[in-house]
């Protein structure tokens, strides 16, 4: 009997390199590597169609690697079970391989449609654990060690040949339109396996020496911080080789003396933290898929429930809330797909605090934003930064301070909010509102006509929040709750 065709499903792994299934279906017989684009998929709120435009240039570079080693990728438009079951017609007896993934509400459910699709039709399906992420019960307090073990278990070489299946075309690489996308105009990030591997590399020995310092600041992060988000996001590196690379430099400045190989190792030293962090809020999501929907304390979605504000929310959404750190920044994320993590939990608080907008109707377009978008991060982290969780301490960003602070000399307001890139006086880009009248109409920035007059009034909106959540906290049975929460998610670091 002629061996089973070995389907390696892609989804968010797009490489070769450190790649189980891969790996382990090239020791099996003939290799069928396939990436499904998938119309219900793309429907989500949260896919962007920056998204694809990643996706794709990734899943090229992955249809030539693939190809060297003597089997093309396969790329399918379609629902995921009816292209398995149209291979199955064409290649023959099949075993499925993939890596599991910690996905939203739609790839969850897709994902067990596949394992009830291969169940009927006896066709072995492995999924393997991948981002050191634990699936099925565990021991929250040994999540840490068993991260750490995963992380060190030693990296996978890809095969050096692929058994070809004949039988199957590679097929045509699906346009935005065939997702049912409008074409995306963002200027985006390169992506990769050999990009991912050099924006890695120039990292760890050359920009990242004022990481610590760049992170908060939206300018300086562009360059300085690690740029490695969008490839975790699409796998075309994986977590446990940006881990080997970043302790093989820790181990090569370890005995390196003087003030540039101390501030690089305190730079190192946050990044790694950071690199636990991707899997830690991943795990959340993982335990808990519902907080996708609803509230770590379902109590707290009745706080917004009925408070939603349309001219508030596009606000926010377009950049024109008034305040010119916070436009800026979204002007900035919806150009790029990137922005720092401080100023996009900054973004996140003024929506939930200062606009006190619910977050499960902002949050799915809010990722959808993102190039860089995780399901598993985005969600716990939008909860954190909206109070929801009953656990983590409520910070509500001062966006005029937060300017201040991390563009103090207006640069990165000037760049994005080009309103008010000819005023000559610094406080008042970080605060517009301030000029008079006459100053306003001799800077040809008159507020309400030329730049939008703020949309809400941050003091009362800090106080409302923190009164809000506060009396909600103070509840014995939203206490007891909090303890469940603590107990199941908490950081044990």
């Amino acid at each position: 009997m002629p061996p089973r065709t070995q389907i390696v499903w892609y989804k968010r792994d797009l490489r070769v390199g450190d790649h189980r299934p891969l790996a382990e279906a090239a020791d099996r017989g003939p290799v069928l590597p396939l990436y499904v684009a998938e119309p219900s998929i793309a429907a989500g709120a949260d896919y962007h169609p920056r998204h694809w435009t990643l996706i794709r240039e990734a899943l090229i570079e992955l249809r030539a690697r693939l190809a060297k080693r003597g089997q093309p990728l396969v790329v399918r438009c379609g629902e995921m079970p009816e292209v398995l079951e149209s291979l199955r017609a064409t290649a023959g007896p099949l075993r499925l391989w993939a890596h599991e993934e910690t996905g939203n509400q739609r790839t969850h459910e897709r994902d067990q449609r596949v394992r009830d699709w291969a169940r009927a039709h006896e066709v072995p399906f492995t999924e393997v654990p991948s981002r050191g992420v634990v699936r099925g019960p565990h021991d929250r307090d040994e999540w840490a060690d068993q991260w750490e073990a995963s992380m060190d278990r030693p990296l996978v070489h890809p095969p050096d040949a692929l058994q070809p299946v004949d039988s199957v075309a590679p097929g045509p690489m699906p346009s935005h339109a065939d997702l049912g996308l409008r074409p995306s105009t963002a200027a985006l990030q390169q992506i990769g396996e050999a990009e991912a591997h050099r924006t890695l590399d120039s990292f760890l020995r050359e920009r990242g020496r004022n990481y610590r310092r760049a992170m908060s600041r939206p300018g300086p992060a562009q360059t300085e911080c690690s740029r490695i988000s969008v490839h975790l996001a699409y796998g075309t590196i994986s977590l446990r080789r940006v881990v080997y690379e970043l302790r093989r430099r820790q181990e090569e400045l370890r005995g390196a003396n003087g003030p540039d190989a101390a501030a690089r190792r305190k730079a190192l030293s946050s990044f790694d933290s950071r690199l636990h962090w991707h899997s830690h809020f991943t795990q959340k999501l993982e335990d808990a898929p519902r907080i996708e929907n609803e509230s770590y304390i379902p109590a707290f979605d009745a706080l917004r429930a009925d408070d939603w504000d349309p001219a508030l929310y596009d606000a926010w959404l377009h950049g024109r809330t008034g305040f010119p750190m916070v436009d800026a920044c979204m002007r900035h994320l919806r150009a790029t797909g990137w922005l720092n993590f401080r100023m996009r939990a900054m973004l996140c608080s003024f929506a939930a605090y200062d606009c006190w907008l619910d977050w499960r109707r902002f949050a799915p377009t809010y990722g959808g934003l993102m190039a860089d978008y995780v399901p598993g991060i985005h969600y716990p982290q939008v909860q954190m930064q909206s109070g929801t969780t009953g656990i983590n301490r409520v910070r509500i960003y001062n966006p005029v301070k937060q300017g201040k602070e991390q563009d103090p000399d207006g640069t990165f307001i000037r760049r994005w909010v080009p309103e008010l890139s000819h005023l000559d006086t610094t406080a008042y880009v970080h605060a517009p509102w301030k000029m008079s009248p006459i100053e306003q109409q001799a800077a040809g920035c008159v507020i309400g006509k030329d730049y939008p007059e703020r949309v809400v009034d941050h003091n009362d909106a800090y106080h409302h929040a923190q009164d809000a959540i506060h009396e909600l906290r103070q509840r014995p049975e939203i206490q007891a709750q909090a303890d469940t929460v603590l107990e199941r998610h908490g950081s044990r670091a």
